[in-house]
């Protein structure tokens, strides 16, 4: 990445990460995808237990890979072969260790904002696993509460439609239509702007552009 993007990213990083800790919640930076794996690696003890929602952030700087090829106990509802298998390991992830995910939009003083289809992945935000571990690129930072909403309906959410076999206008148009389709990917819409319990969302802000 160019050298004054980085400074400017490493500089805009420490704002984010005090803002994250007024509301409770941890930050760190990584200047590299490799360097964001090994943070995350650390900040989860052998043996816990694992699971996440869709992430194409924790794919991309292969925490996934890691924590299925290492010694913990994994939850992975792609595993499942039937619906109610799947319900049912969705479920075992909210008693989980940890969570894995990353988030939509996060502005400069620290509010994350996340807009889900089946509700599972903002569920487990709020409530349930013990940590919660988001890989967030410096891509998804935005200003104010306002422009983190913008971008999760008009980038996050129409991208993310483009990955399913789904009927929906921001998958046709590229851009959101406020749909009420059976297949609308904009069904939960979460704001996380303190964590009750101290420290349990872990935000490891990425010098790359990660995700949606």
């Amino acid at each position: 990445m160019d050298e004054r993007r980085t400074m400017r990213n490493g500089l805009l990083a420490e704002k984010i990460i005090k803002g994250l800790e007024s509301r409770n919640m941890e930050g760190y930076y990584a200047e590299t995808k490799e360097e964001a794996l090994k943070t995350a690696l650390k900040l989860i003890p052998e043996g816990s237990s694992i699971g996440w929602g869709g992430s194409v952030s924790v794919d991309a700087v292969g925490l996934k890979e890691a924590v299925c090829s290492g010694n913990y106990r994994i939850h992975d509802r792609n595993a499942a072969g039937t619906e109610e298998e799947k319900r049912q390991i969705e479920l075992e992830v909210l008693g989980s260790d940890f969570l894995l995910c990353s988030t939509n939009a996060i502005t400069e003083d620290g509010i994350l904002v996340n807009i889900d289809g089946r509700g599972n992945r903002v569920a487990g935000i709020v409530y349930g696993p013990r940590n919660v571990i988001m890989v967030v690129g410096m891509n998804k930072v935005v200003k104010t509460l306002e422009d983190a909403w913008s971008r999760a309906r008009n980038e996050a959410a129409p991208i993310n439609a483009q990955r399913f076999p789904l009927q929906t206008p921001c998958k046709k148009t590229g851009s959101c239509a406020d749909c009420k389709s059976p297949d609308t990917v904009c069904c939960q819409f979460l704001v996380t702007r303190f964590s009750k319990v101290p420290k349990r969302i872990k935000v490891i802000l990425v010098n790359e552009d990660l995700g949606f």
